[in-house]
């Protein structure tokens, strides 16, 4: 398997008054195509951190992050923003859907972002969420979906530019049991039909046990990397 996130010595501090408080101290992580991995660690271990420096939303104080072979640290700001378009897909604990917008035209705003032709991006936005088990609803907007289905619309977001990787932040915790279980399952098949690699940081116990790779970062580090073949079936 080819590696498509590589952490080397990453550092990152942050300012308060007049001492640098660090989050992350030197971490080492390879994460491979298809890995379906989930991040743990008590508060303060440095996986938000992680998440928002591997998606290229924050820089570290040290070390080289490079995703699908190319060193973000050494980007400018512009070839940044075109790289997270590319090969990135992010979901929020909070959704963050457009409000005004419908199920379709949120996922294709990623594409219009892209440039992607209006024809090609409708496509696939449909193809996208009938994958997510949305057909049907494409026109709905946020406030008429659930909880589980606007979760359903970031996932096809998400998964719309065909990125190198998806990272999502505690992707359940504003789900009920059935509702999260049910969304664990879609992207595990997602993960095994697309091949995409899935990096979920969570508390969940229920997303843990489904993934095949759990990381645990304590104090800034990774202290525990077990890879579980056939968890997540």
């Amino acid at each position: 398997m080819s590696v498509i996130v590589e952490c080397q010595g990453v550092a990152k501090k942050y300012r308060q008054g007049q001492i640098d408080v660090p989050a992350l101290r030197g971490l080492d992580l390879a994460l491979e195509e298809g890995d379906f991995a989930s991040l743990a660690g008590p508060s303060g271990s440095g996986k938000t951190t992680l998440l928002n420096i591997l998606g290229g939303l924050d820089r570290p104080s040290e070390g080289e992050v490079r995703v699908d072979g190319v060193a973000i640290t050494s980007l400018g700001n512009n070839a940044l923003a075109d790289l997270r378009l590319r090969k990135i897909g992010f979901i929020f604990q909070a959704y963050n859907l457009i409000p005004v917008l419908s199920a379709a035209e949120n996922v294709e705003f990623i594409l219009q972002l892209m440039k992607t032709p209006h024809k090609e991006r409708r496509a696939r936005a449909v193809e996208m969420l009938k994958a997510v088990a949305l057909e049907g609803l494409e026109k709905r907007r946020p406030s008429q979906l659930s909880g589980g289905q606007q979760q359903r619309v970031a996932v096809a977001r998400a998964l719309a530019s065909r990125p190198a990787i998806v990272l999502a932040d505690e992707p359940t915790a504003n789900l009920d049991t059935k509702t999260a279980e049910d969304l664990i399952t879609l992207m595990s098949d997602l993960n095994k039909s697309s091949g995409v690699t899935f990096l979920m940081a969570t508390h969940d116990q229920r997303v843990i046990a489904r993934t095949r790779r759990h990381i645990v970062i304590t104090d800034g580090r990774v202290s525990s990397d077990e890879r579980r073949d056939g968890a997540a079936a």
